[in-house]
This record gives structure tokens, sequence and C-alpha cells, in this order.
């Protein structure tokens, strides 16, 4: 783990309520690249996953017309490759997976998933399948060496469980539908009761949330969560100024504020409605079609 003391020194300073960026997420991850170590290196890339895994999914769902994320690196002909491999005998996918050992595990593992899903329970999905590879997301990358890290990434899984439960217990729906992931919290929200889920002191941010969920502005509710993030990230970096932890943390805030800056207000306020609107009919079918079209 390196010391980075010109590449942090340089950063400019951001908040989130800053009204342009001052660079895109993509230029300071080409820019940081050549500062890191191979190990450091690799959390950024993990950050950077998510974007194939949106690519990935597009790839399933429209293979013919997907117009990849360019924040992502594997190219779709990948995708469509690995997509076949899983499709075609057990040699074929033990092949290609030995040729492409760089791609993470999950990758086939949601892919066999989704296809299984779609032969087998199709339309009757409960989980939308961006939560069920977000869920494989998360647990890889909890499992990280950088305890830092790995704990940004269990505070997400966290924070949209939690945000889940708490609306489906607003609406009289089985919170049990739409929590993902394995770790202690999702298991306690799946199983209890509780005003507090059971989770008592254990989860520090429980009534911050919780308030935040019962706001129906969507634009202030996002806000909020950002807001709760931001926060976290400056008392977790604040003793690690010139670590890798703080170098991954301004990534993260950079994120931030690049989609405040594009987000329209107006178009936040209807699909938030729309969500609402469906989870009142307790349609599982609509909540799945409001994932995808508004991913």
């Amino acid at each position: 783990m390196g010391q980075y003391y010109y590449l942090i020194a340089g950063l400019p300073d951001i908040a989130l309520d800053d009204g342009k960026i001052p660079f895109p997420i993509t230029t300071f991850r080409t820019e940081a690249e050549g500062a890191l170590t191979p190990k450091d290196k690799a959390y950024i890339d993990l950050f950077f996953l998510k974007f194939d895994n949106k690519n990935l999914l597009g790839q399933l769902r429209t293979p013919a017309g997907y117009v990849p994320d360019s924040r992502g690196s594997i190219p779709s002909e990948t995708f469509a490759e690995l997509i076949e491999a899983i499709k075609g005998e057990a040699e074929d996918e033990k092949k290609f997976l030995a040729l492409h050992k760089y791609l993470p595990a999950y990758f086939a593992e949601f892919v066999r998933l989704y296809l299984s899903g779609m032969e087998k329970e199709a339309p009757q999905v409960t989980i939308p399948w961006e939560d069920r590879l977000a869920a494989l997301y998360y647990s890889r990358a909890m499992k990280t060496g950088n305890k830092f890290v790995a704990e940004w990434f269990e505070l997400n899984l966290n924070i949209n469980n939690l945000l889940s439960a708490f609306t489906a217990r607003k609406y009289g729906l089985d919170k049990a539908d739409y929590i993902v992931g394995d770790n202690e919290t999702a298991r306690l929200l799946r199983t209890s009761n509780a005003r507090d889920f059971g989770l008592g002191d254990a989860v520090e941010y429980l009534p911050a949330v919780q308030r935040i969920a019962e706001e129906t502005d969507l634009f202030l509710r996002e806000k909020k969560l950002d807001q709760l993030k931001w926060e976290w990230l400056e008392e977790q970096t604040f003793f690690k100024t010139f670590d890798i932890e703080s170098v991954f943390a301004f990534l993260l805030r950079l994120e931030m504020l690049e989609r405040w800056v594009t987000l329209d207000k107006a178009a936040g306020e209807r699909t938030f409605r729309e969500l609402v609107g469906a989870m009142k009919k307790g349609s599982n079918n609509i909540l799945k079609d409001f994932k995808r079209n508004n991913n």
C-alpha cells in the first residue's frame, strides 16, 4: 500500500453542492493509474466494475441493440462470447473461462442465473436482475483486502436493503422479497419483525436512513443519502490523508458530484412517483420494469 503525497496534494477540493465537476471520473482514473501500486490500482478497477455489470446485463437483455456504458472496460464482444459459451457445452464454458481468467467469477455465475431464470421463472422474478447482480458484486467487493473499501461496499448494501425494508413495511409488502445479499444485516432484515429489525446499535446510521426513507421528495431523498455517504467517507479517511483510502474516497465523491451535475429534478420526481405507485399495488412485474427502465 503506497503513500500518495503528490497525487492527493494535487486534487481539488470538491463539495456535494458544487455546480460543476473539475474533471470526469474516467479522467481521474487515467491520471491516478500511473501513480498507484498494482495492488491499490485494483481497488479503483473494482469501483469501475459496476459499469461492466451494467453492460453485462444490457448484453443479456438486448444483445443486438445495447449501447454499452463507455466507463466499463470489458468489450461487448467478450460478454457475448461468455454468454454463448455458457449456453453451449460445459467444455466450451470451461475453455472460455480458462482463457479469460481476468473476468470476475460472479459474471459467469450471474449469466447462469439469468439464463436459468428466463427459462424457469419469467415473468415472475421477484428480485430485479439489477439487484441480483449488485448482490454478487457487493459480495466480491466486501471480501477485498482493504478494510475501508470492503466497508464502503457493505455500507451501500446495507443502505439499499434498509430503504427496501422500510418501503416494503410501509406498504405492507413482504420485505424478504426485496432484500439482497447475505451479510448479517440482510439476514436480520429478512426475518425480524422488530421496529429496528433487530439491528439495535449494530448499524449506527439506521435512524438516519429511516428518516431519509420517509422523505417523499426524491431530489431531497437522494441528496440526503449522498450527504450521509459523503460524511461517512470524510470520517473514515480523516487519519488516512495520503493513503489509498483517500484516493478511493475522492473517486467516490467525484462520482456523486458528477451525478448531481447531470441530475434532472423533474425526471427524478416522476420516476419516484412511479415507484411508489408500483409498490402500493404490490406488483413485482411493475417494479421489475421500473428498475429496468430507470437503471
